[in-house]
């Protein structure tokens, strides 16, 4: 009986580090994903688009409530302002002011290009959750913009609902920021890298306020997110989140 138990203490004396690490892991990703989301949120910024040979560019409101509400309502240009999109749940729909139409996303959509950038539609208004869909695992440390940083891999869990086969993620360690991430496919190959910077407080927070997303398969093409402002855990019901609502947001 006491070998068994010695046996047994020396089993978990080795697998404690493991089993804290996995925990710690799980810990640094849903702070980082918490702190850059909040309970609710009001942003506004722009977006630009480059090309070898072009450039584009898109100013945006955006509202948040948890994970399962969102809509983002496009300001410019002229030819876009108006154009709005609804998550409510597992929903997807899209207001288009030119023919006053409001439509639903299929899934079979939600790998498409969103208003021609690098972004899919599954990228900008995510079905999947960043913490609960995949297992995370520290896997080393190193250095970003002066800031020490911890580096982890997230592995989906089976069958979640996700799109990527592995995510590397480095998050700062002591403000628990993201600062960069990279994005592979199912077969361990990156496609798309994401870069983080012009670190500045944003309604309240510690914050990147520019983001590269970066296809690496295709030269000269990057979208880039720039945050004006943003409003954390402002009064906004899900009501606010209705198909009605598309049409008179401004």
């Amino acid at each position: 009986m006491k070998l068994l138990q010695l046996i047994i203490f020396v089993i978990l004396i080795f697998l404690f580090p493991i089993l804290i690490k996995g925990q710690d892991a799980k810990q640094i990703v849903q702070k980082a994903d918490l702190k850059r989301r909040g309970d609710t949120g009001k942003a506004t910024m722009t977006i630009t688009i480059k090309r070898p040979t072009w450039k584009r560019e898109m100013k945006l409101k955006s509202w948040s409530h948890g994970t399962d509400y969102s809509l983002i309502l496009v300001t410019s240009p002229a030819r876009d302002k108006g154009t709005v999109f609804l998550k409510r749940d597992k929903e997807i729909w899209n207001w288009i002011p030119s023919i006053e139409r409001n439509i639903k996303l299929p899934p079979s959509m939600m790998m498409q290009s969103w208003m021609g950038s690098d972004f899919t539609n599954d990228d900008l208004i995510k079905e999947s959750s960043i913490v609960e869909d995949y297992e995370h695992s520290l896997v080393g440390d190193s250095v970003i913009l002066g800031r020490p940083v911890y580096k982890i891999q997230l592995i989906p869990k089976p069958n979640a609902p996700v799109v990527w086969g592995k995510i590397y993620s480095w998050i700062d360690k002591n403000d628990f920021m993201e600062l960069k991430t990279e994005l592979y496919d199912e077969d361990g190959y990156l496609v798309n890298k994401v870069i983080y910077s012009d670190i500045k407080e944003l309604g309240g927070r510690l914050l990147p306020a520019k983001m590269e997303y970066i296809p690496v398969d295709k030269d000269g093409h990057k979208t880039i997110i720039e945050y004006e402002s943003v409003a954390y855990n402002i009064p906004i019901t899900t009501d606010f989140f209705s198909l009605q609502n598309m049409k008179r947001v401004k």
